[in-house]
């Protein structure tokens, strides 16, 4: 449960972080955006060192699928833009992939 908490926490670290960037650098906004986006990416990393896995990679792999999650989720939320059913259904995919990777039992 910790593991994904982290991997919430983290996602919403990371997506926060780069969309200070792409404020920045896209939607014309002052450069210090960039002042608490490298402050959230920063925690974002920290976030993934939490979770309970053996290897790094692993780790890495299955939070790549709670990232999409979250990513629709801001896509809906922060940018209020309505996924389609592709999108949910790659994202219910990436997820269904994830489980595989963090749970399966070794």
């Amino acid at each position: 449960m910790q593991s994904i908490a982290a991997y919430i926490f983290a996602a919403i670290a990371e997506i926060a972080g780069c969309f200070a960037f792409w404020a920045w650098l896209r939607s014309g906004k002052s450069i210090l955006w960039v002042v608490p986006g490298v402050a959230s990416l920063i925690v974002f990393a920290w976030l993934l060192t939490r979770v309970e896995a053996d290897f790094a990679g692993r780790a890495y792999a299955a939070y790549g699928g709670v990232y999409i999650t979250a990513s629709i989720f801001w896509l809906w939320v922060v940018e209020r833009t309505t996924p389609d059913r592709w999108d949910v259904t790659g994202l219910l995919v990436c997820l269904l992939g994830a489980g595989i990777i963090l749970f399966a039992p070794r």
